[in-house]
């Protein structure tokens, strides 16, 4: 703080001084980097802090996933996403990836997935606040937060089918041995001939009709919580 001080004292000063001497002017800009290369490794210190406190927060809602009525019991709800926009909308889109990455690392040695459901979470995670915060950074106003972040949600929700068709129900089988029947029955008994709609995939449809809205709704929450929160946690995650 005190070097920090000095710094703007001493630019100030020069700055208000005519400069003509070759060695004052050395002097100056010297003292001038030197003010720059402490502010940014300031500015990068408090990133990397306020990102591992955001990583550890995601880490720890996780664990905290609630069973929803009428949904199966293999898909559970959380907001471990949250802090992850957070994140991407104080720091950049590129810490809202690391968020994501270090929360699923954390639960990987306590997951019972072998590792399906943290990389599924991740990839998902990982699209939701990549495109929030590539539009805000073109957009940088409350509105541009919104649109952002509700785009996002959307792209999840598509990922969603194609991240479930291919490789998480397809993993859990090998991984379970749970027949694919088994899964789509589960599905079935709360959709009933709803399931049976969009295509003559049965899979498919349980994902396009629970799945999707599903994940969407999910995202939309993270969206509705982060800008009820962050406000007030602005001055935390901001320096």
């Amino acid at each position: 703080m005190r070097e920090g001080v000095y710094g703007i004292v001493t630019m100030l000063f020069f700055d208000a001084c005519t400069l003509e001497g070759k060695s004052f002017r050395v002097f100056y800009f010297y003292q001038k980097e030197r003010f720059f290369l402490m502010t940014q490794a300031s500015k990068r210190t408090h990133h990397l802090a306020v990102a591992a406190m955001l990583s550890a927060v995601a880490a720890v809602l996780q664990f905290v996933e609630f069973s929803i009525p009428l949904i199966p019991s293999f898909v559970k709800l959380d907001i471990s996403d949250l802090p992850a926009l957070l994140g991407t909308f104080s720091l950049g889109p590129v810490y809202g990836v690391v968020i994501q990455l270090v929360k699923n690392l954390l639960h990987l040695p306590f997951g019972s997935s072998a590792g399906v459901g943290e990389l599924s979470n991740f990839i998902l995670g990982a699209v939701f606040v990549l495109c929030a915060g590539l539009v805000y950074r073109k957009h940088k106003s409350r509105k541009g937060a919104l649109i952002g972040a509700m785009l996002g949600a959307v792209l999840m929700a598509v990922v969603s089918v194609p991240s479930n068709y291919f490789f998480v129900y397809p993993a859990y089988v090998k991984v379970y041995g749970m027949p694919l029947e088994a899964i789509i029955g589960a599905y079935q008994a709360i959709l009933g001939t709803i399931a049976e709609v969009p295509s003559s995939n049965a899979l498919l449809n349980c994902l396009l009709v629970f799945n999707v809205p599903f994940t969407l709704c999910k995202g939309l929450l993270d969206v509705g919580l982060c800008f009820l929160i962050y406000k007030p946690l602005s001055p935390l995650l901001h320096k």
